[in-house]
């Protein structure tokens, strides 16, 4: 069940350097959204406070909430781990696990959730590299290195790697930065498909890619060098690439910076 995410006033830190201020805005589910600014203004860094994994560096801490749905993320009794399950994650670079066989890359979380019987674990593997377009391309070598795979491959085995566990949301940190045009219109396609599954933040570099893939678009900014990141404005894609509110928005889509 795909969720929303509710995040108010979230500033991030690493040790005493603020790198991000001051964050509102709501991620309706079943959508894509797009985190789009330049380089350092803080986009990742505020997509890794969404599943809490800011946290796995040392002395990075947050302030502030974040609601998935009506559960506070933040709160005390919550398993930052639990989190990283119902909020899953695709890096930049495909990382798939090395040593491991295609199979086991998207068995791997299953049978961390306690799911053993061959059968099952079988029908849930097929299942998520059908939803992320694979199986087809892999059904015969399911036991060869999923390091063996072509980089639009292996980032569509992390996809399926990161679903097979049903998330609720599902966040993609420049996905396609890594990957040629053809594996990366494959990627886009995928995002439109899951969509009607999960909830989704994208971070993307691609203005062209912001427009084609997401519903909502935020752009964030810097104030100035050696100021934390702010979110400028989030709206439709649609206004914010025709008719943006903020100058700075119109300023970066047009060309002028960054």
């Amino acid at each position: 069940m795909a969720k929303r995410i509710d995040v108010s006033g979230l500033t991030a830190y690493y040790g005493k350097t603020k790198a991000i201020e001051d964050i509102s805005m709501t991620v309706e589910p079943r959508s894509v959204t797009a985190f789009i600014g330049p380089s350092g203004c803080g986009k990742s860094t505020f997509l890794r406070t969404l599943n809490r994994m800011h946290e796995v560096i040392p002395h990075a801490t947050v302030s502030g909430t974040v609601l998935l749905d009506d559960e506070n993320l933040y709160g005390p009794d919550v398993d930052p781990v639990a989190v990283r399950r119902t909020i899953g994650m695709v890096f930049q670079r495909p990382n798939p696990f090395p040593t491991m066989s295609i199979y086991d890359n998207v068995a791997a979380g299953l049978k961390l959730n306690g799911i053993r019987r061959r059968g099952e674990l079988d029908a849930l593997v097929e299942k998520s590299l059908r939803s992320a377009n694979l199986w087809n391309e892999v059904k015969d070598r399911l036991n060869k290195p999923g390091a063996g795979l072509s980089g639009g491959q292996q980032q569509r085995l992390c996809i399926a790697r990161a679903i097979a566990v049903e998330p609720e949301v599902l966040l993609m940190d420049e996905p396609c930065s890594a990957l040629d045009p053809i594996s990366t219109l494959a990627i886009e396609d995928l995002i439109s498909e899951l969509k009607e599954r999960f909830t989704i933040v994208i971070v993307t570099h691609n203005m062209q890619q912001a427009a084609r893939v997401s519903d909502r678009t935020a752009f964030f900014n810097l104030a100035a060098v050696g100021q934390p990141g702010r979110l400028i404005e989030i709206d439709a894609t649609e206004r914010i690439f025709s008719n943006p509110t903020v100058q700075a928005t119109e300023d970066y889509i047009s060309g002028r910076f960054g």
